[in-house]
């Protein structure tokens, strides 16, 4: 019997972005321990530019980094990561993780996507933490690098696919990519990003994330060059100075809001179960 979606009510997605912004003050503070560079990302950093704080149908946050700061981020959360708390998820933490980005997981709080109820992962409220590499600049190089990217992402995501894919065929191909071992994509993944991570490049992307058709190929590398503070819920964090830049690439016009049919979250979860998240003690 096919699990049904979770109906959210307004007062459970407001602690469910409380719980998110607890995580992001956790990951704010190992980085200004470690001095390591970080942005608010996606619909978080959009958030802060027009809404100072969550966009209100918003369910979920997101930062990005380069690939050499997350190494030393990862290593600084194996020392200082409030483990009462949270679980720092990614492949190598988490044996049935398939994901090829991190995640930050509030202990206590129960979330499972409807659809991957089978997969035997870490579950709980996240933050998602992408982590960006570099992408060919060469016109035939970049397509090529895009379509390895491509395949990567769909062996990843074939446990899901398997089971949730309506068309039969491509059921069946799903079928067929999750006998690839994870970790042997993983190790793909790794080996695309190795040889460019040597010099600057003009774009860089996260491989396993598909990004809008007008940016499909990355974002301006640019954007990662210098960063400044924007008030995100009565905090600071930090976003990209060139944020314009980076909202516009991917968004197009970011600063006016979409219709009124499509304010809503796209939370699509079978179960949730959230705690009162710890912020007193952290505000500043």
């Amino acid at each position: 019997m096919a699990e049904q979606a979770y109906e959210i009510e307004d007062s459970e997605l407001r602690q469910l972005q409380r719980i998110e912004l607890e995580m992001l003050i956790e990951m704010d503070r190992i980085c200004r321990k470690y001095g390591i560079k970080y942005s608010l990302d996606g619909g978080t950093l959009l958030g802060a530019v027009r809404h100072k704080g969550f966009i209100p149908w918003d369910d979920d946050i997101d930062v990005i980094m380069l690939r050499e700061e997350y190494v030393k981020f990862r290593k600084a959360c194996t020392r200082d990561l409030d483990t009462t708390r949270f679980f720092f998820q990614d492949y190598r933490t988490d044996l049935g993780y398939r994901w090829g980005y991190a995640k930050f997981r509030r202990k206590g709080t129960k979330f499972v996507r409807l659809g991957q109820e089978h997969l035997k992962q870490n579950t709980g409220v996240f933050m998602d933490i992408f982590v960006v590499d570099n992408v060919p600049d060469g016109f035939i190089s970049r397509r090529l690098h895009h379509f390895a990217c491509f395949l990567v992402r769909k062996a990843l995501y074939s446990e899901v696919g398997k089971q949730n894919e309506s068309n039969p065929i491509l059921r069946c191909v799903y079928r067929g990519l999750s006998k690839i071992p994870r970790n042997l994509v993983f190790h793909i993944r790794n080996c695309l990003a190795a040889p460019l991570s040597r010099t600057r490049t003009e774009l860089i992307s996260h491989y396993t994330l598909e990004y809008p058709k007008h940016c499909r190929y990355g974002l301006p590398r640019e954007c990662f060059d210098e960063m400044t503070e924007l008030e995100f819920e009565g905090y600071k964090f930090p976003c990209f100075k060139k944020y314009d830049l980076y909202l516009s690439t991917y968004y197009g016009d970011y600063m006016t809001l979409p219709p009124k049919e499509k304010q809503v979250p796209h939370l699509t979860v079978s179960t949730l179960q959230l705690v009162e998240p710890e912020l007193e003690k952290e505000m500043k």
